[in-house]
């Protein structure tokens, strides 16, 4: 028999353990909870319905035959979040960005909103004010915010057609807010806003039932920002701020910032001498440093021994490469405002690179087109097929044809295109698959300016790329080893804290290639091996590469921050463009599949992370000097010569300081530069052919033979010792994407 419906005016809801509950369509999930208990009712900070998060005190009718759920059917799923739960502290945060801007509108004149979203470790809000915010104005922002707070107004809901929704913003002089109407929701019927007190918002939501839930707020810092990120707009003032359900917590949190701050790799990096980036060479372009040379140089030769006994084999390609081919693999010109622009061949190409983008922006005039016609000619440019009444395509066609005729490069801004190539060079047949090439392949990226920071948002990186061509029925085997190459680069380094997060297409949007077809294979294939491996994973759709699924590894350092670092994507796409092909056992032509994979990632964001995770001190076989001689005085220095050679000639990365002075004052600087061992000797100690042994952590560790110092440091670097690692004390605290779409 089929379900028995609901009465017209009410909603059947599915709690966590199964139970089937009918409501009142007016009925919310606050006043659910109140009806389990009032405890709950006070602790519920939203809802979890049919997989979104809402407003506690959202009705359930809305839900079910609202704009969010037209399509609704059966029983709503519900579960109640409270301050235990992780999307809750998510909609807490969000909740304080609403509090922050009523705080600001309050106490500054001529404030006009922007937006408000929340980040990984809190929330911000952009401003349009004729004054200028500075940190001495927290404390009163603050207190203004606890005032709000206090009196524990509730957060109203209100839900307006586009056209009222913008005469209302543009009523409140909040004209940002009305271009965004204009703009950004222009194919939206209605809109949301949010009304506490007298402050009023465009918002999507979902926020806590009342301000008397935020329990710890603490404004961060201001920047500067442009309005919707563009640098030709207006600018603005961003306002950083956190928040958290108790003041524990936000301690924990402000003293997780100030040791970021004391770990900062830039700071670091510099003081150390592992890395330099000057204006003059280039923002964005790492110089690495003899130190952090020698850690690099560790890292490839550990992944390049790795590879080789995993059966790599290895391969190079240059720095650039013809525009064409990143137009048959889709990066150009689907990537094109984050690459470097191309570099012609032509002293025409420039104009008619130009020109072809003009067309297709639609913003060429006719007077515009004869003057760059005109131009052509005197360039020397001879396009007889061009028509200025075509179709925009005719004539674009026309000037491409004109661009493949002449040399158009692009410095490299991803391997994979070459490497289908190394694959294509000679014929290929199904007993020689898989065939694992990799290589350390310097690409380049034109990320803005603001967005670049040190080693880990950079211009030019290095990444420890690989692809993998296999047959279709290898695709599991190789995807599995690919996870489990990455787990043991992470484990080598001591990273043990991570998940994985397969990211998927969206099924709604245009810009992924190849058929639907590969698209649920590759997607199955990945989702099985997660399974079967027993990592913690996530999916998120809308987050895979534009040829294919992939898996990431978000990995939490020590104080608790999360970097995506190894990846592994799998895709069918690639050597369909290519048109890549191996004989098959039926001595048929055949399709291979392709994996892209890079446990590090880059060297320089890789680097940039372990900076920061260990402070500097890298663990004895990454370290740039393991172990420094410390003569006493001049008459031990030919001894000390003798001791740094047995162990240079151990393998051991050894230097010595010759300075004249007492041998305290060079221990203590060998702990500040953070040596990992100090050998000191004196005359005693050549006498017997000893050290003084200390340790950086340890201490003193007493005098031993040379042989035996030797054999304990490298059986250390044998075994990829990590010896110190600070304990995360806070949990997980937020989403780890930089900031949630809002209105």
């Amino acid at each position: 028999m089929p379900p028995i419906p609901p009465a017209a005016d009410e909603v059947r809801v599915r709690l966590p353990d199964g139970t089937l509950h009918a409501h009142p369509g007016e009925t919310t999930p606050l006043v659910i909870a109140r009806s389990i208990s009032d405890g709950l009712a006070r602790a519920v900070v939203a809802a979890e319905v049919d997989g979104k998060v809402v407003d506690a005190n959202r009705p359930l009718s809305e839900l079910v035959h609202g704009s969010d759920s037209d399509d609704a059917v059966g029983p709503l799923s519900l579960r109640l979040l409270t301050n235990r739960d992780r999307e809750a502290l998510d909609v807490l945060r969000h909740s304080a960005a609403h509090v922050m801007a009523r705080a600001v509108m309050r106490l500054y004149k001529g404030v006009s909103l922007a937006f408000g979203p929340t980040t990984s470790g809190g929330f911000y809000y952009d401003f349009d004010l004729p004054e200028k915010i500075s940190e001495e104005d927290f404390p009163r922002i603050e207190a203004e915010m606890k005032a709000i707070i206090k009196a524990k107004e509730p957060f109203e809901r209100v839900v307006l057609g586009r056209h009222k929704a913008r005469q209302l913003c543009q009523d409140l002089n909040q004209d940002l807010k009305v271009e965004h109407i204009d703009s950004g929701l222009a194919d939206q019927a209605t809109v949301s806003i949010y009304r506490q007190g007298e402050f009023v918002d465009l918002c999507r939501g979902p926020h806590i039932p009342d301000a008397g839930r935020i329990k710890a707020v603490k404004l961060l810092n201001v920047a500067g920002a442009y309005w919707k990120g563009d640098a030709s707009g207006r600018q603005l003032q961003r306002l950083y701020g956190t928040a958290f359900f108790d003041k524990k917590e936000l301690e924990e949190y402000l003293n997780q910032i100030e040791e970021a701050k004391r770990r900062d790799h830039r700071v670091l990096g510099k003081k150390h001498g592992l890395f330099a980036i000057h204006p003059e060479v280039g923002q964005g372009l790492c110089l690495w440093l003899p130190k952090g040379a020698r850690v690099r140089v560790t890292l490839e030769e550990f992944l390049r021994k790795e590879l080789l006994g995993r059966g790599y084999d290895p391969v190079f390609s240059p720095h650039l490469g013809r525009v064409e081919l990143y137009e048959t693999s889709g990066h150009f010109p689907y990537y094109r405002d984050s690459q470097f622009p191309p570099l012609f061949g032509s002293e025409a190409g420039g104009l008619v690179d130009a020109w072809s983008r003009r067309l297709e922006e639609e913003t060429l005039s006719a007077d515009d087109e004869d003057k760059l016609m005109a131009a052509a000619e005197v360039l020397g440019v001879q396009l007889p097929g061009y028509k200025p009444s075509a179709s925009t395509d005719a004539r674009r066609a026309v000037l491409h044809e004109w661009q493949t005729a002449h040399e158009r490069y692009l410095v490299k801004p991803m391997n994979c295109p070459h490497h289908c190539h190394i694959f294509k060079a000679q014929p290929r047949s199904y007993r020689q698959l898989p065939l694992r090439l990799f290589e350390f392949g310097t690409v380049y990226r034109h990320e803005q300016t603001g967005e670049l920071n040190g080693m880990l948002r950079v211009r030019g990186l290095t990444q420890d790329d690989a692809h993998i061509f296999c047959t279709g029925d290898q695709v599991e085997q190789e995807f599995r080893a690919t996870i489990d190459l990455t787990k043991f680069v992470l484990d080598s380094v001591g990273l043990s804290d991570y998940r994985v997060q397969l990211s998927l297409r969206d099924r709604d949007s245009d810009k992924y290639v190849g058929s639907e077809q590969n698209w649920d294979r590759a997607e199955s294939a990945l989702r099985g091996v997660l399974n079967d491996s027993g990592l913690e994973f996530n999916e998120q759709p809308g987050e895979a590469a534009f040829y294919g699924p992939k898996a990431d590894f978000m990995v939490r350092d020590c104080i608790g921050r999360s970097w995506q670092l190894g990846t592994v994507q799998l895709d069918y796409n690639l050597p369909e463009r290519f048109k890549l092909e191996y004989k098959g056992g039926d001595n048929e032509a055949h399709r291979p599949v392709m994996i892209h994979r890079a446990p590090f990632g880059s060297l320089e964001r890789f680097t940039g992370m372990l900076i920061e995770h260990f402070a500097g001190a890298f663990p004895l076989w990454l370290s740039p000097e393991q172990i420094r001689v410390l003569p006493l005085s001049d008459k031990s220095l030919e001894y000390a010569v003798t001791v740094a050679k047995q162990f240079e000639d151990a393998g051991l990365k050894v230097t010595i300081d010759s300075r004249d002075g007492k041998v305290e004052a060079k221990i203590r600087d060998a702990q500040i530069d953070l040596i990992n061992y100090m050998a000191v000797v004196g005359p005693k100690e050549a006498e017997s052919a000893s050290i003084a042994l200390r340790d950086r952590i340890d201490g003193n560790l007493g005098t031993m033979p040379v042989a035996e110092a030797i054999a304990k440091l490298q059986a250390e670097v044998a075994a990829r010792t990590v010896r110190q690692v600070v304990v995360n004390k806070l949990a997980a605290t937020a989403d780890d994407s930089e900031e949630r779409n809002l209105y």
